[in-house]
This record gives structure tokens, C-alpha cells and sequence, in this order.
């Protein structure tokens, strides 16, 4: 007899994308309906994405009230729906591995988007966003990215881009910026000499990431400031692509393993001299911790930074850990509310951000554990952004009743989504710059 849930902690198989049996559209289907069945059995996680709310609807309105009254075509509006935030997974299904039912929701979605993509079903839109180098690349030239800034900034532009790609005209779409993160940190040369304690070693490589460098680079400096402030000497990795994760949520496998034939050897360049890696956006450590991992299982080099990467807030607090935190903080914060990203949590490492940022005197996080609905690309597509923010309203609700100081979250683009809901004129504070503004740094 099945077991009724699982005690057990949640395990992840590695992923199977180079079989045959992978791309099978029948086999897929076959397991698809299977995964359905035991959702519609459970429905646990309801209130998380619209994934499943669409799931329901379709069995619901069936003639036999269950999955094998969902007509087969349908299956991919479910799929369609989700943005592998990873919830479902990791805090919501009893059913996952090593349970024997063995469900993992959001790899089963891989999946089908990785045949969709193969089939040639992908609209040009949906390509054309996740190709994050080769838009930041252009947009971020000095008199293109005046351009695309005023561009997005003008209604009747915005209208004009829907009608050409399908971004919603309401949608908040990130300013580019000529004089990158890197550029401005290009000098940054650290005082101190490494200090290593604990599983730290004193000095790292920063993985700008490709949204820190082009669309909000303060947040480099910002880092460059508070590591500096804690004499961890601080240097960016020579050379990178984007990691991935928006081709990984195209299904675009392929383009995620060029991107790891790029940037593993830099990094694991870096982590033999030395350093330990970090990146400013949880999406990207994530896709080095996890994604290339179950992708590449037996590549030494991705073990090896999976090893060494980290969250810069996980960093500060494993430095802490064995007193070599900065705590001498000149100004407090009040209260914060505090988002804690989807790609934050499903790292598995606690709320490092809000431990840190509560050391600061007379400082209090409201932290709040849901899904913003943004995802870097789904939300601001025509025809999911209202379903976006239905899923964020939760979040700017919390914001508006706590009345905080600041409002922030380790996801960027998460706080802008909540901005767009609030549409008060406040602006979020990413956690770092709360922090660099903690020190009394400049």
C-alpha cells in the first residue's frame, strides 16, 4: 500500500534530457496524465501558480469530473502556466522523491516545454526574451539604451510593443544601462589580504550575472562596497554568458548547455585560485547549484561549483558564523518587509537575508514567503501579466498593511512586480544596498 505522504526529505533525480525516451511526445503524455491524476487527488498547491488552478479547471469541467475526461490538447495550457519557480516541489508536495509516487511537478514541465521547443511551437516573442546577452548586449549601447529606456517609459510605445511582441503595455520592463556593473567596478581593488574560516575562503569572484550588469548595476557596486567593508577582497569572474535559467525555462536545453561550455570553466578557473563565486540574483546561483547539476550529474566541473558558489547574504553569514562579520552598523533600518524569492528558498539554506539584516540595531524584517508571479519574462507577456499580478496581489497587500520603511526583495525583478502592484511611487531597496546603507557607506 502507498504511503500517505512522505517524512522523508525531498530528493531530486538527475534529469534525463540526452534520452530518447525524453523527447517521446506519447510517453510524456502518459506520464503527464499520471502526474495530473495524483495532483487532482491532493490539490495542495492551489495558490501557488496558475498551473494548477488550470489543471483543476479543465478535470472540473469535464464530462467525467477526472483526468481522462481532459482532452490530451489540453495538457499543455498546465504546462504553459508554469515558470519552474519550484515551490510545488520543495514546499508543498507530499509525493515527491523519494516518496515512491515519486512527483517532481516542475521537471515534468521541463520536459514538456523541451519537446514543445523541439516541435518548433515556441513563439519568436518568447525567444527573443530569454536571448539576455544578446538584448542587454544592444540595448545597453549608450545611444540605443536612451532609446529603449524612452521607448518603454511611452504609452503609446508600449502599445506599439504589444502589438509587435506581445509585452504587456502595464508590464514593468527594466531600464538598460550604458555604464554596466562591471564598468564600475572595473578599479575596485581590495586593501585586505584573504582571510579564510570556516567553508569560506576569504575572497571571491563575482558572477555579475547578466540582469545585475545591464539592468540594475548599483547592486554590483553595492556588493563591491559591503564585501570591501568586511575585507573580503572582491574580483569579477573574467568572462561569462548568461547562466541559463531563462533558455531552462524555455526548454531550450541546448542553449543551456552552451552556456555551461562558457561559464563552468571560468568559474571553476577561479575557484582553483582561490575564491569562492557569488551572484548577485538567486535565479543564477540557483541554476548552478541545482539545474546544471541534475542536468550534468557526472561533470566534475559543475560538482565543483556547485561546491563553491554561493548567495552573497549565505556568504556574509557563514563569515559570521565564525565572527568575521562587519556588525558595527551606523544607522538602522526600522521595519522591512521582506520578500524572500522563490529561487531564494528553493536553495535550501534559510533566510540568511533576514538573519543578517536583523543584526542591524533596532531593524525588523516582516518576511514574506510567496510567489511575486514574475519570473523574468512571464509576467510581462500579454497574455500572463494580469495572472502575475493576481499571483503577486498577496505580497502588495502585506506591504501596503505593514506600512514598512523600505520594502525589498533578493529578486529584482520580484520587487519591481511588487512595486507595479503598490503603483504608490515607492521604489523597492534591494537587500544588499539595505545593508550598504546600514554601514554608512556612500
Amino acid at each position: 500500500m502507498a504511503r500517505e505522504g512522505s517524512l522523508e526529505a525531498p530528493t531530486r533525480h538527475p534529469l534525463d534530457w540526452k534520452s530518447d525516451d525524453f523527447y517521446n511526445e506519447d510517453s510524456l503524455n502518459k506520464e503527464l496524465e499520471r502526474v495530473y491524476d495524483i495532483c487532482h487527488g491532493c490539490r495542495r498547491c492551489v495558490s501557488l501558480c496558475n498551473s494548477f488552478p488550470t489543471l483543476f479547471d479543465l478535470i472540473d469541467e469535464s464530462e467525467t469530473f477526472e483526468v481522462d475526461g481532459v482532452d490530451k490538447k489540453d495538457y499543455m495550457k498546465v504546462v504553459d502556466q508554469c515558470y519552474l519557480c519550484d515551490l510545488c516541489y520543495m514546499t508543498k508536495c507530499p509525493y515527491v522523491p523519494p516518496h515512491e509516487w515519486n512527483v517532481d511537478f516542475p521537471h515534468l514541465m521541463l520536459r514538456a516545454k523541451a519537446i514543445k521547443l523541439k516541435k518548433g511551437e515556441v513563439k519568436t516573442r518568447d525567444k527573443i526574451l530569454s536571448a539576455t546577452d544578446t538584448v542587454g548586449n544592444l540595448a545597453g549601447i549608450p545611444v540605443v539604451s536612451t532609446i529603449v529606456n524612452a521607448v518603454n517609459e511611452n504609452g503609446l510605445a508600449r502599445k506599439g510593443l504589444e502589438k509587435v511582441l506581445q509585452v504587456h503595455p502595464n508590464a514593468t520592463i527594466p531600464k538598460y544601462h550604458s555604464s554596466t556593473g562591471r564598468k564600475r567596478i572595473a578599479n575596485h581593488k581590495s586593501a585586505h589580504e584573504a582571510v579564510p574560516v570556516g567553508r569560506t575562503k576569504g575572497q571571491v569572484a563575482l558572477f555579475v550575472t547578466c540582469y545585475a550588469n545591464r539592468n540594475e548595476p548599483h547592486i554590483i557596486e553595492d556588493m563591491a562596497k559591503v564585501f570591501e567593508h568586511n575585507q573580503i577582497p572582491l574580483v569579477t569572474v573574467d568572462k561569462e554568458q548568461c547562466c541559463g535559467m531563462p533558455k531552462l525555462e524555455l526548454g531550450d536545453l541546448e542553449a543551456v548547455a552552451k552556456a555551461k561550455e562558457v561559464n563552468i570553466p571560468e568559474l571553476v578557473k577561479m575557484i582553483d585560485q582561490g575564491y569562492d563565486i557569488v551572484a548577485p540574483v538567486p535565479s543564477c546561483v540557483l541554476m548552478f547549484k541545482q539545474e546544471l547539476p541534475l542536468m550534468f550529474p557526472l561533470d566534475e566541473d559543475v560538482q565543483k561549483v556547485k561546491a563553491h558558489i554561493f548567495d552573497p547574504f549565505e556568504y556574509l553569514m557563514l563569515r559570521h558564523k565564525e565572527d568575521k562579520l562587519n556588525t558595527d552598523f551606523s544607522d538602522s533600518l526600522g521595519k522591512v518587509s521582506y520578500h524572500a524569492s522563490c529561487h531564494l528558498r528553493v536553495q535550501n539554506i534559510g533566510l540568511k537575508t533576514r538573519d543578517l539584516l536583523e543584526l542591524i540595531p533596532d531593524t525588523k524584517l516582516d518576511v514574506i514567503e510567496r510567489c511575486s508571479g514574475h519570473d523574468g519574462t512571464y509576467a510581462v507577456k500579454s497574455e500572463y501579466h494580469e495572472v502575475s499580478m493576481k499571483i503577486c496581489k498577496p505580497i502588495v497587500t502585506r506591504v501596503q498593511k505593514a506600512e514598512s520603511k523600505y520594502y525589498s526583495s533578493d529578486c529584482p525583478m520580484a520587487g519591481h512586480q511588487i512595486e507595479n502592484g503598490l503603483k504608490d511611487d515607492s521604489v523597492p531597496y534591494h537587500p544588499m544596498t539595505l545593508l550598504r546603507m546600514a554601514y554608512g557607506l556612500s
